[in-house]
């Protein structure tokens, strides 16, 4: 016959463990009488037959008809309240666990105002309890002997970062708004986030939002633009890619000498196309009369788009690139 379980406590929590079953495996003895003792930041849970039969706080409490009345059926059907009965108790550790880390597994791509799109990681803590025992049990942990953080942390930084997607996307325009929200988004996360975690009986106490950081080639986008002085700048953005373009041909070996007509051809490309695309984007300024006047670039879009892909096969320009300045000239016609 197995022992009865007369004095029921668990005093030796891990530090990062949620739950903790007793007995761990199958059904324990225990008996009318019996004193089940909740330390301070502890709740206990009674189940039989995978029914809560009631919770108890901190304190030493004797099992009784009187505080658990589910068993007023039970001890009808036995002979006396010595005769054991079946149960099992779950201590549920109701303290904050704090510094949980979440992170973006793959980087994020949003769009962007300023750079049309760009891809982040992101990485933060967060700290969260358990609010309603019963249904943390009942929900989660199920008939498992033990729970501790590492089980759900994983299930829980999916969401979080499901939300924090959603919450950047609807509400920042730009990467470079990002560092002056963090505590906004932070914010506006945790409450998103609030229903969620009550529905699994968990209270999201803090979230922080510790670094937003770009990958590596949206930090090269980052460069040039600012390395062009001025963003959106179509004339100075296809000067810089050419002149760019003819400086790393002039790095690679035998630059200077055997590639020379070739580096040529790609400036006079890059300025040619440079006078086209910008043309196509600025109004016709005030005539003068024809004989004054040196020949204009041409302000044609048609000729702008053909200047376009001709500096994208003289791989001046990446195809992204070539992309975004085409969707330019066809917006603005």
């Amino acid at each position: 016959m197995a022992r009865i379980l007369d004095v029921i406590e668990y005093p030796d929590a891990a530090p990062n463990e949620i739950v903790h079953r007793i007995p761990e495996r199958g059904s324990g003895d225990f008996r009318i009488g019996s004193q089940l003792i909740v330390r301070e930041g502890q709740m206990a849970v009674f189940f039989r037959d995978g029914k809560a039969l009631d919770t108890f706080g901190p304190g030493r409490h004797t099992i009784t008809t009187a505080n658990i009345p589910l068993l007023v059926n039970l001890v009808r059907r036995v002979f006396s309240g010595d005769t054991p009965f079946t149960a099992e108790v779950y201590f549920v550790n109701m303290r904050d666990f704090i510094d949980q880390r979440w992170g973006t597994p793959e980087p994020v791509t949003l769009r962007d105002e300023v750079l049309r799109m760009v891809r982040l990681r992101a990485h933060g803590t967060f700290s969260m309890a358990v609010a309603d025992p019963q249904l943390f049990v009942g929900q989660v942990v199920g008939t498992r002997g033990y729970y501790a953080t590492q089980d759900i942390v994983g299930f829980l930084r999916g969401m979080i970062i499901s939300r924090l997607t959603d919450m950047i996307g609807e509400n920042i325009k730009s990467l470079f708004d990002l560092p002056a929200m963090f505590d906004e988004i932070s914010a506006a996360t945790r409450i998103k986030l609030h229903d969620e975690f009550a529905a699994l009986g968990l209270d999201l106490k803090r979230l922080f939002v510790i670094s937003v950081s770009p990958t590596e080639e949206t930090s090269k986008a980052i460069d040039e633009a600012a390395s062009m002085g001025a963003i959106g700048n179509m004339d100075a953005y296809v000067k810089f890619k050419a002149a760019q373009a003819v400086g790393d041909a002039a790095q690679q070996p035998g630059g200077a000498v055997g590639d020379t007509a070739q580096m040529s051809m790609g400036l006079a490309t890059g300025m040619a196309a440079a006078q086209a695309i910008a043309g196509a984007f600025t109004q016709p300024q005030q005539q003068a009369p024809a004989a004054a006047q040196p020949a204009a670039g041409p302000a044609d879009p048609v000729q702008a788009l053909q200047t376009l892909k001709q500096l994208l096969d003289n791989g001046l320009i990446t195809q992204e690139e070539y992309d975004a300045k085409r969707a330019d000239i066809l917006g603005r016609l």
